[in-house]
């Protein structure tokens, strides 16, 4: 049976990066069904501003119905009576509960540093879970909520991944000495999913301490998954894809039981909406992980080939990254590379 993935081109330059990885998927003769939908601030205006979400209930009826998606980069209008942002809405919906982000350098963007590790972010729960109280005109509680279940799950999808791509350590990155319940919840439920691996370490890093760690010495981490809560690790993994050299390098997936979203790490950068010249990487990354998760992981291996090869080459590459190439001629140049690769 032919998957099917929902695609949501979005916000801002969300269009143009999009269309970049379409164009590519396409080239590569991609067979599972594409669908076009709506979502994002930009729809959501020209409706009035009277929807609930940003997500139409014609696109969440469709979404309902496939596979995975693909949500390219929406804006979150940052106001008390705005709907919660896209990311966050699908991830509740559909218990996405591991944002998933691989780090990696590229040897001539940052030939002093080589890093290889991955980022797993708990994706529904802790401070991103939504339950916030106005207590007095003066204050306002946001909850931290953590789950058992909702940490073994996602804890466990760690481990997975560890074992699927041989990693032998797990960082565990908390506050455990000043949150003590629920950063104790989710150390307690590391140490109780390692007992089912027993060939993987486990090493605890405080967050303040990771984020130093991670300046001074970020190659420690190669070869791990770094582990943590989801507003802990939204602010890591930034900071590591800094490392890498932009954040249009930068793809992720956030993926529960039997559904996944993917998407580049950026924003949507409005004030480069419509000029041709942002790294379509993350993208078109993203997307070709998504094809692999719909059953054609040789479009991946072609894809991920090609853009290194694109990117270490340096000719075809856009301003971010010290080229002078547009959007359209960068994925051009990952497009004819991969092809060529798929026809060998």
């Amino acid at each position: 049976m032919v998957k099917k993935a929902v695609i949501i081109k979005g916000d801002g330059i969300g269009p143009e990066v999009v269309n970049s990885m379409l164009s590519i998927l396409k080239e590569c003769n991609i067979q599972s069904e594409l669908i076009f939908c709506d979502a994002g601030s930009e729809q959501w205006e020209k409706n009035g501003f009277k929807d609930k979400s940003y997500i139409p209930d014609s696109t969440m009826s469709l979404l309902e119905e496939t596979d995975a998606c693909f949500k390219g980069p929406t804006t979150t209008i940052p106001k008390p009576n705005a709907p919660r942002s896209v990311a966050v809405t699908l991830r509740q919906k559909f218990n996405l509960y591991s944002n998933i982000r691989p780090i990696k350098t590229f040897q001539s963007l940052t030939p002093d540093k080589n890093l290889d590790f991955v980022c797993f972010r708990e994706a529904t729960e802790g401070l991103y879970s939504g339950v916030e109280v106005q207590v007095s005109d003066d204050a306002a509680i946001a909850i931290r909520q953590i789950t058992r279940n909702g940490c073994r799950r996602f804890i466990l999808s760690a481990l997975d991944w560890a074992t699927k791509y041989d990693l032998k350590k797990i960082v565990a990155i908390t506050k455990r000495n000043i949150l003590k319940k629920t950063d104790g919840i989710f150390w307690d439920e590391i140490q109780n999913c390692l007992k089912e691996f027993p060939g993987i370490s486990l090493q605890e890093i405080y967050i303040d301490n990771m984020a130093q760690q991670l300046v001074v010495n970020p190659e420690q981490f190669n070869d791990s998954i770094l582990l943590s809560t989801n507003l802990f690790m939204d602010i890591i993994s930034e900071l590591a894809s800094g490392i890498v050299g932009s954040i249009g390098l930068i793809y992720s997936a956030n993926m529960g039981d039997s559904f996944a979203m993917f998407e580049a790490a950026h924003g949507s950068a409005p004030t480069f909406k419509g000029q041709n010249k942002v790294n379509p990487v993350a993208t078109i990354l993203a997307g070709a992980w998504m094809a692999e998760y719909l059953g054609e992981a040789h479009i991946k291996d072609a894809i991920f080939s090609a853009t290194e090869y694109v990117i270490n080459e340096n000719k075809t590459t856009t301003f971010d990254i010290g080229g002078n190439a547009t959007t359209t001629q960068m994925s051009d140049a990952i497009s004819s590379i991969a092809k060529e690769k798929l026809r060998k």
